[in-house]
């Protein structure tokens, strides 16, 4: 990774990945070992069979997770992923658990993991097939796990097991500096705060790494713990007995795995720094339900938000009814295809970046939704494409590019780059491949949400929006121009520019026109375009037409386009096609790749285009959250044009706020979405 660039004294951002070594251990098998702190990955006598002692069973997981009542949610937090060991455990125990115990079904686990040092995903592949072989009951697990790896970039990466009710966070960074961002306070009163269940502390041997068991650790562990929350280490190490009592936690020592004497477990028995001794008779971890619960939402607002919002709220058990003045992705979200490839940042700001962040999350989303498509026989969500961004305009250079991972970003060279776009007389040394990025079918999408049995749609245009302490009343009119009441427990607006019109506590955004434009090649126009999609000042993209995609655009099922897009006219809210827009998004095309001059038609009369209406702030981030004096009325818009990029990351962040489970975000990025930032109180002039 080059660094030469970067002159702040400022230490880098940037992920180490972990140096594996291996080991005999005491049967002959060889080990991982961590060639930063020279320590082991887990136990040479059995390392799976010490997870479940010492994590499972000394947290009480078997019994506090059964005693789950329907909705609710618990929380795990890892100080040390390694290799994925721990989780698989408990992942497999939560399966037993569930199909045990049929209240279960709508209860949900949440696993919160940090590393510093990730094991890169070839090394870790490697591990797991030999703990497969060792536990087949484990290899059910290991494959969806590797395929959800993330990329070994900061932050947070979110991964969903939705067919298990399980969602994983893995923090990749600093553990306290990780601990720490991780919001717990809520704007108003009445939205639940966030707290962790049972704490698994596995870091390396305080001799190897004390970073792991620093006093940062603890005060990051009594701030997000309560009262009988609990905590399970294999170290009875003095730093670890006097951080965990000096943080409010009672501790007591019992018997160890293996050749080891002892272990510590902890519960915190006071949120203030207290001082308790180590035979507290309470150690049983109570059960303790105060996760808020409520059953139904309306979403306002049938685009990528509105749809992204119902399916995160439906996954956790919560019935939507998802309301549209016309129909679903009638608006701005609903062009024939949207192109997901973010637009890059130095890496050091990468853990605060809402488009990487976003985009990772949702790659990773429209992925998993692909193999629901493939059982329902419709269209895949996601086609992966890869994408070239010729860096025309962008605010990273190639430089900078190379301090990412290969398999998220890297510059081609010259050659390779021209044959896989398709380019041939271009210089094309400067850019930026993208080969997670992809197409999203909008109609795709829209399908299988409305497929979730939680999520039922309505068509309403709403005129009135009355909030009670208990409930929410809308009132609209539907398309018999009838009267029509709806009683919600929450509201959610997703409506764009309209949302202001809603509830004038939402911002009043700015207004940008912008319209897509689509031609059908002939065959040999085919064979010079671009063969994947392009950014430049614009972009363009080559698909084929799906059955359904006429449903919303002007296209044939099973015939080829290009698409090109957008232009970008502020404070213009007619969606009228116009055959200059068509004209701008062609000159920027050729304005970049010259030979796309006597390929791509002068006359666009005969093109089709959408035209939709993109909101945006001045901070450029979208709104999300909770609006000001209100307790059940929330929102989550002004996407901008990265909507297909950011309204999953935001659905779960604010789906989280909703039923008072940690989000995805930091605390300063949810802070800088929030509907009441100080940003968004002076109106645009």
């Amino acid at each position: 990774m080059s660094i030469a660039h970067h002159t702040n004294a400022e230490p880098l951002n940037i992920i180490t990945p972990a140096k594996v070594e291996w080991q005999m251990d005491d049967t002959g098998n060889m080990v991982p070992v961590s060639g930063e702190f020279g320590d082991v990955y887990f136990s040479h006598a059995d390392g799976l069979a010490e997870t479940r002692h010492v994590f499972l069973e000394h947290n009480q997981l078997p019994d506090r997770l059964a005693g789950l009542v329907p909705k609710q949610c618990f929380t795990i937090a890892e100080l040390g992923f390694g290799t994925g060991l721990n989780l698989l455990a408990t992942w497999q125990l939560w399966r037993q658990l569930r199909d045990t115990y049929p209240q279960l079904a709508d209860a949900r686990l949440h696993f919160i993991t940090t590393e510093k040092f990730p094991i890169p995903l070839a090394d870790l592949t490697h591990i797991l097939a030999l703990w497969g072989q060792r536990a087949p009951e484990l290899v059910a697990l290991i494959e969806p796990l590797l395929a959800a790896y993330p990329p070994l970039i900061a932050g947070c990466h979110r991964l969903d097991f939705s067919y298990d009710n399980l969602t994983v966070d893995i923090w990749l960074g600093d553990a306290a500096q990780s601990l720490s961002k991780l919001a717990i306070e809520r704007p108003q009163q009445s939205a639940p705060q966030p707290h962790i269940d049972a704490w698994f502390l596995d870091g390396f041997a305080p001799s190897c790494n004390s970073t792991l068991w620093a006093d940062s650790i603890f005060t990051q562990m009594q701030r997000l713990s309560r009262p009988h929350t609990t905590a399970a280490t294999y170290s009875c190490a003095g730093i670890v007995k006097r951080g965990l009592k000096e943080h409010g936690f009672a501790i007591k020592k019992v018997k160890g795995f293996g050749r080891k004497r002892e272990m510590l477990t902890a519960i915190m028995t006071d949120t203030d720094h207290i001082d308790v001794t180590s035979d507290n008779e309470s150690h049983d971890a109570k059960q303790i339900t105060t996760d808020s619960t409520f059953n139904h939402t309306a979403i306002i607002g049938a685009g990528v938000s509105g749809l992204l919002m119902a399916w995160s709220l439906a996954n956790r058990g919560i019935a939507v009814t998802l309301l549209d003045k016309t129909a679903p992705l009638a608006g701005a979200s609903g062009n024939p295809r949207a192109l997901l490839a973010p637009k890059m940042t130095p890496i050091h700001h990468v853990d605060e970046h809402l488009h990487t962040i976003g985009y990772l999350y949702s790659s990773r989303l429209y992925r998993d939704l692909n193999q629901k498509a493939t059982q329902l026989n419709t269209a895949p969500v996601l086609e992966p494409t890869g994408a070239l961004d010729l860096l025309v305009k962008a605010n990273i250079g190639t430089e900078q590019i190379a301090d990412y991972p290969d398999e998220m970003a890297t510059t081609l060279p010259h050659e390779q780059a021209q044959n896989i776009s398709g380019i041939k007389e271009q210089d094309l040394s400067e850019n930026l491949y993208l080969p997670q990025s992809g197409l999203v079918n909008p109609q795709a999408l829209k399908t299988i949400i409305l497929t979730h049995s939680l999520i039922r749609f309505q068509q309403l245009e709403v005129s009135e929006i009355n909030e009670t302490e208990q409930q929410v009343c809308i009132e609209g009119s539907d398309q018999n121009q009838e009267t029509v009441s709806i009683l919600a427990d929450h509201v959610v607006i997703c409506a764009a520019f309209e949302s202001h019109q809603l509830d004038e506590r939402i911002f009043d955004c700015r207004k940008i026109r912008g319209q897509l434009s689509w031609f059908t090649p002939n065959t040999a126009q085919l064979a010079d375009l671009p063969n994947i999609p392009l950014k430049y000042s614009g972009y363009c993209a080559p698909f084929n037409a799906k059955a359904g995609d006429d449903e919303l655009n002007t296209v044939t099922a099973g015939k080829p386009y290009l698409l090109l897009g957008a232009s970008f006219i502020r404070n213009d809210t007619d969606t009228d096609l116009r055959d200059e827009e068509h004209q701008i998004s062609r000159d920027k095309l050729v304005a970049a790749i010259p030979e796309m001059e006597s390929i791509v038609p002068a006359d666009t009369s005969l093109w089709q285009g959408r035209a939709g209406i993109r909101t945006q702030t001045p901070d450029y981030h979208p709104i999300v959250g909770q609006l000001t004096n209100s307790q059940r009325i929330w929102t989550i818009s002004a996407m901008g044009a990265k909507g297909y990029a950011l309204a999953p990351i935001c659905a779960e962040a604010l789906a989280g706020m909703m039923l008072g489970s940690f989000a995805p975000l930091s605390n300063a990025m949810l802070a800088r979405l929030s509907p009441n930032r100080t940003r968004l109180q002076t109106p645009l002039t």
